[in-house]
């Protein structure tokens, strides 16, 4: 091996490591630019690819330095993880599964491994021996570092993904001028409630709605949690100058209402959606009028 670099301390495999890294920097780089991880993703040059190998190398020598070769949190990662998690990213998006992934990653190691026999001209053999475990330690710590990286911006993604479900799953449909509606349908839970408070409150000031109505006919059974939120959704809804109503209560979420002992006495509701928009028509002063075999009649 050459001589250590400068202010090393010599003799750990870990500060032998760095140096090989820091000598070989730029022969790694190269050779990981042509192997599959680097090649598919880097894809507008090569020297991308290379350059991108480059931060890797030298986020895996501060690893090395501060011995902590075995430490998926060791501060030398935090300047690529987010290149990991694009490369994961783009790997994923092009159909390979976590394994496949990982056996990408773990394809570094053979490239980094022969550049570090080929330049062990001094030593012993268990020295050399010592070094090569440390890198492939190293090495297994980064492929590591990726997945976690990999599996949390995975969770992001689904975490971002059931919002915006939950969102859609929500629709307030604008039923007439000062009226707007939110049709439930399926199971609610504490999350969702959120979501219909935030949609209804938000649907309430962009319509300048006099009246909302929450129509939980589609919705089988509630619980004690989910309850207090249609109340407070209720309750904000009244502080943003709207009146709630809510209609199509089923037997078996009237009688949890009444187990919990909530008290619904200034929440207007009615048996169904046509029901309360029928009062709301009535509170804003408009006549309903039906068709009738000689002539339109009123209601």
């Amino acid at each position: 091996m050459p001589e250590h670099e400068a202010g090393g301390a010599p003799g750990t495999p870990a500060h032998e490591v760095r140096d090989f890294l820091r000598r070989r920097r730029e022969q790694i780089a190269q050779r990981w630019a042509d192997e599959p991880l680097f090649r598919t993703v880097f894809t507008v040059s090569r020297d991308e690819a290379v350059e991108a190998g480059k931060a890797v190398v030298d986020a895996l020598a501060q690893v090395a330095d501060a011995q902590r070769v075995e430490d998926p949190d060791a501060a030398g990662f935090s300047a690529v993880r987010e290149q990991l998690a694009r490369m994961g990213a783009a790997r994923s998006r092009a159909g390979l599964s976590n394994t496949q992934v990982s056996s990408e990653l773990a394809a570094l190691w053979p490239p980094a491994e022969n550049l570090l026999v080929a330049e062990w001209d001094q030593g012993s053999p268990e020295e050399l021996r010592a070094c090569s475990t440390t890198l492939s330690v190293l090495l297994g710590t980064l492929r590591l570092v990726a997945m976690q990286t990999a599996l949390s911006e995975t969770q992001s993604l689904i975490d971002r993904q059931r919002l915006q479900l939950l969102e859609v799953a929500t629709p307030v449909i604008k039923l007439w001028d000062g009226i707007v509606a939110v049709p439930l349908i399926g199971t609610l839970d504490s999350a969702r409630s959120q979501v219909v408070m935030e949609t209804l409150l938000n649907a309430v000031v962009d319509q300048h709605a006099r009246f909302a109505i929450l129509d939980i006919t589609g919705v089988p059974t509630v619980d004690s949690l989910v309850a207090q939120h249609l109340m407070k959704t209720v309750a904000a809804a009244r502080l943003m100058g709207a009146e709630c109503v809510v209609s199509g209560i089923r037997p078996a979420i009237a009688q949890t209402i009444v187990h919990l002992g909530l008290d619904l006495g200034t929440v207007k509701t009615r048996a169904s959606l046509a029901d309360a928009l029928g009062y709301c028509l009535h509170e804003l002063g408009t006549n309903i009028v039906s068709a009738a075999p000689d002539g339109a009649g009123r209601r």
